[in-house]
């Protein structure tokens, strides 16, 4: 076994099969050394081996594979998921002990993961982009962007996005109005990413000035990412998720109840595929293990939200 290799937090999500929010909360928790090149963290092969070896519970010890052995791992068919919250690597679990292939993921985010799609590097994306138009979420936009695409638009769950806040909100932000308070600095997702749509949609539909806003140039690529910088001072103010908040010393202000929905394609080989997706997340069982997650509301989960001719 190699000495001198490393990986980046996604290959080891991709090793451990959860998702990269799982690998930041044990790096978080000093669970998992890791190291800086640049603004990318890796984790060396043998701290890797070592964590495994602590969380056993049994005798015996695998190897960590070599990124060569992950690829000679299986012969299966690969689909890939593209998307960051963490039901959609419970969800790769089931589809991998339902039909004989191997789950990929991609921590794209909703716009880039539709895209490589749409391109043809991925099977499952996932969404939540909303419309300050309609105050609806993904149905317009996959709209003109599958034009020419049969699809199909499955809903996954629902959760609260909202602002992160300092802790004890300090600045009283209760509104996206707010977000134009003097000497308030942001840090936004980066282009593409649900998060981002949000905000940018929210500053439109209230007429607000982009270029008046502190940090609006500043970019994460996770919600993990964004809720840290708030907690460390480098911002009052961040778009994310809920359950995030939870992970990070940060307050979370609600905002909007949003939609995360997943979509296939329609066509011959993707048949089996989206009639086992819609199986899973119609049974009690996959519901269930969602809803023990917390965070989530699991009402209408599975239920076709648009399906093209």
């Amino acid at each position: 076994m190699p000495q001198d290799y490393s990986y980046t937090i996604e290959e080891v999500a991709q090793l451990l099969k959860v998702s990269k929010l799982t690998i930041y909360d044990l790096v978080k928790k000093e669970e998992l050394p890791v190291y800086r090149v640049g603004r990318q963290m890796r984790v060396d092969q043998e701290d890797l081996q070592k964590y495994i070896q602590k969380s056993k519970t049994g005798s015996s010890v695998k190897e960590v594979a070599t990124p060569k052995q992950v690829q000679h791992d299986s012969e299966k068919k690969k689909v890939i998921i593209s998307g960051q919250d963490l039901v959609l690597d419970l969800l790769g679990k089931y589809i991998e002990k339902d039909q004989k292939v191997k789950i990929l993921r991609s921590h794209e985010g909703s716009y880039n993961g539709v895209l490589a799609m749409y391109n043809g590097d991925c099977d499952i994306a996932s969404m939540h982009m909303y419309d300050g138009d309609t105050g609806e979420y993904n149905t317009s936009y996959l709209k003109k962007i599958f034009v020419s695409h049969p699809y199909i638009q499955i809903h996954l769950l629902t959760r609260m996005a909202g602002f992160y806040v300092e802790k004890g909100n300090p600045l009283g932000i209760q509104s996206f109005e707010d977000i134009t308070k003097p000497d308030l600095r942001i840090i936004n997702r980066e282009k593409g990413s649900g998060a981002r749509t949000l905000l940018d949609e929210k500053l439109r539909v209230h007429e607000i000035p982009r270029a008046t806003i502190l940090g609006y140039d500043d970019e994460e690529k996770s919600h993990l990412d964004v809720a840290s910088a708030v907690a460390q001072g480098h911002a009052q103010l961040a778009v994310g998720i809920e359950k995030i908040a939870k992970l990070v010393n940060v307050d979370f202000i609600p905002l909007v109840e949003e939609s995360y929905d997943i979509v296939l394609f329609k066509s011959p080989e993707n048949e089996q595929l989206v009639e086992t997706v819609k199986s899973i997340l119609q049974s009690s069982e996959f519901q269930d293990e969602v809803a023990a997650l917390g965070g989530y509301s699991i009402q209408n989960m599975g239920k076709v939200i648009y399906e093209s001719l």
